[in-house]
């Protein structure tokens, strides 16, 4: 017993960590598609976005706790967030970053793909900051014929 927890615990525990590592023992488990996209020196104006693709898809207002006066946040009043659907890919949008997601790994449609080409104009970079650190790097994908 390790940690006073028994040995089929610490044997998933460890599976759990050999995935999240990318171990090739796991190799043949797909992970889920994500990707978060950024803006750096322009905030996007989400209602208007929201408006844009709702024309295509379906755009729902994400409810977010409001910010009380002893928050000390530098984007407490940057919270707004609205989630756009194509037929497999979902994106939360707000201000400064959108992450594009599936539920279930499927083939991207033609809907996804231009949802997914809109999101990528609008929020042009794959990290954070202009500095050097925090990449996000997109999941492979398929495209359904």
């Amino acid at each position: 017993m390790i940690g006073g927890c028994g040995d089929k615990w610490f044997g998933s525990r460890r599976a759990v960590t050999q995935i999240l590592r990318g171990s090739p023992i796991h190799s043949e488990l797909k992970r889920k598609y994500s990707y978060v996209r950024y803006t750096w020196w322009r905030e996007v104006d989400i209602d208007e976005l929201g408006g844009e693709l709702s024309e295509e898809f379906e755009v729902k207002p994400v409810n977010v706790p409001e910010s009380t006066i002893y928050e000390l946040s530098l984007y407490k009043n940057a919270r707004e967030e609205s989630l756009v659907k194509a037929d497999t890919v979902g994106v939360y949008i707000s201000r400064f970053r959108a992450v594009l997601f599936q539920r279930d790994r499927v083939p991207f449609t033609s809907r996804d793909m231009e949802l997914r080409s809109r999101i990528l104009e609008v929020y042009p970079r794959d990290r954070p900051s202009p500095f050097p650190w925090a990449f996000s790097e997109e999941e492979p994908f398929e495209v359904a014929q």
